[in-house]
C-alpha cells in the first residue's frame, strides 16, 4: 500500500514536472514576442527622437525676433531640445567635415545662424511636420525649415510593418500556445478521470471537484511563468555579452511588463485549460471514460 502511494506521488510530481516544463516554453514564446512588441516601440521612438528639424536664420535676424523664436521652441510641446549654432559654429563643422575652409577661397562665411531642434517622438510625423513648418515659417527672421522628409515617411512605415506582423505572430502564438497547454493539462487530468468519476459518484459538487485540479495547475501557470521569466532575463544578459546593444533595451519598465504577461497568461491559460478538461471528463459516463 505504502509502495502505491509512493508511485502515485512519484507520477503525480513527474507530471507536475513536465508539465510546468512544456508550459513554460510556451510561455517563453509570448514573452519574446511581448519583449518584441515593447522594444519595437522604444526603438521606433529613439528613432522618431534621433531625427532633427534644422531652423535657417535670415541674416537680418534682430535679438528681440530671435528671443521670440527661443521662447517659441521652449514653450512648445513638439521641441525636445533645441541648440544654436552660430554661422561661425557652422563655418567649423563644415571645414572640419570638408577638410578645407570655404571661407579661404570665398573670402566670406557662406553659411547661415541655425537652430537645429530634436522633436518629440508624437511629432516625428509627416502631417505634423508640416503644420510646425508653416508655424515657424511664419516667424520673424526665418530662412527655411528643412528635415528629412523620405527618411521619416519611410521610418514610420517601416515600423508599422513591423507592428502589424508582430501583432499577427502573437495572436497566432496565442491560440498556438493555448492549444499546447491545453493538451498539457488534459493529459495531466486524463490520468485521474476515474478518480473524478468516483467522486461525482459519491455526491461531491462539481465546484468542490474541480477546486483541487484549478489550483494545482494555477500553481503549475505560475511556476512555469516564474522558470520561464528566468531563462528569458538570463538568456539576455548572456546575449548582451555578444551584442551590448541590447543593454539599451533591457529597461526595467519593459521587462517588468513582459515578466507580468507572461504570468498572467500561465495562470489565466493554465486556469482555464484545467476548468475546461476537468468539465470535460465530469460530463462523461462511466463507459466514455475507458474508451478516450
Amino acid at each position: 500500500m505504502a509502495k502505491d502511494k509512493k508511485k502515485k506521488k512519484r507520477k503525480i510530481d513527474l507530471l507536475f514536472i513536465t508539465a510546468c516544463i512544456s508550459t513554460s516554453l510556451v510561455l517563453l514564446l509570448i514573452g519574446i514576442i511581448s519583449f518584441l512588441l515593447l522594444t519595437a516601440n522604444t526603438l521606433s521612438t529613439q528613432l522618431k527622437e534621433e531625427m532633427t528639424v534644422e531652423i535657417v536664420l535670415k541674416e537680418s535676424i534682430t535679438d528681440s525676433e530671435r528671443s521670440s523664436l527661443e521662447r517659441l521652441l521652449s514653450a512648445s510641446a513638439y521641441c525636445k531640445e533645441s541648440k544654436f549654432i552660430s554661422k561661425d559654429d557652422a563655418l567649423v563643422e563644415m571645414t572640419e567635415a570638408m577638410g578645407v575652409d570655404p571661407s579661404e577661397f570665398l573670402e566670406y562665411n557662406p553659411f547661415y545662424a541655425s537652430y537645429n531642434i530634436t522633436l518629440d517622438a508624437n511629432y516625428a510625423a509627416t502631417d505634423s511636420l508640416q503644420w510646425i513648418e508653416q508655424i515657424l515659417l511664419s516667424k520673424e527672421g526665418v530662412e527655411e525649415v528643412n528635415y528629412q522628409r523620405e527618411i521619416l515617411d519611410i521610418v514610420n512605415d517601416n515600423i508599422q510593418k513591423v507592428t502589424v506582423v508582430l501583432l499577427a505572430l502573437a495572436a497566432i502564438l496565442s491560440l498556438i500556445s493555448f492549444t499546447l497547454i491545453n493538451n498539457t493539462i488534459k493529459l495531466t487530468i486524463y490520468s485521474q478521470r476515474f478518480l473524478l468519476y468516483s467522486m461525482k459518484l459519491v455526491g461531491a459538487k462539481w465546484s468542490f471537484i474541480r477546486k483541487p485540479f484549478i489550483l494545482h495547475n494555477l500553481w503549475i501557470g505560475l511556476t512555469s511563468a516564474v522558470l520561464a521569466s528566468l531563462i528569458l532575463y538570463f538568456g539576455m544578459k548572456f546575449g548582451i555579452k555578444y551584442e551590448p546593444g541590447l543593454a539599451a533595451l533591457m529597461q526595467n519598465e519593459t521587462l517588468l511588463i513582459v515578466f507580468a504577461v507572461m504570468t498572467v497568461m500561465g495562470i489565466l491559460l493554465t486556469t482555464l485549460c484545467a476548468l475546461r478538461s476537468v468539465n470535460r471528463f465530469l460530463r462523461m459516463k462511466s463507459g466514455e471514460l475507458h474508451y478516450i
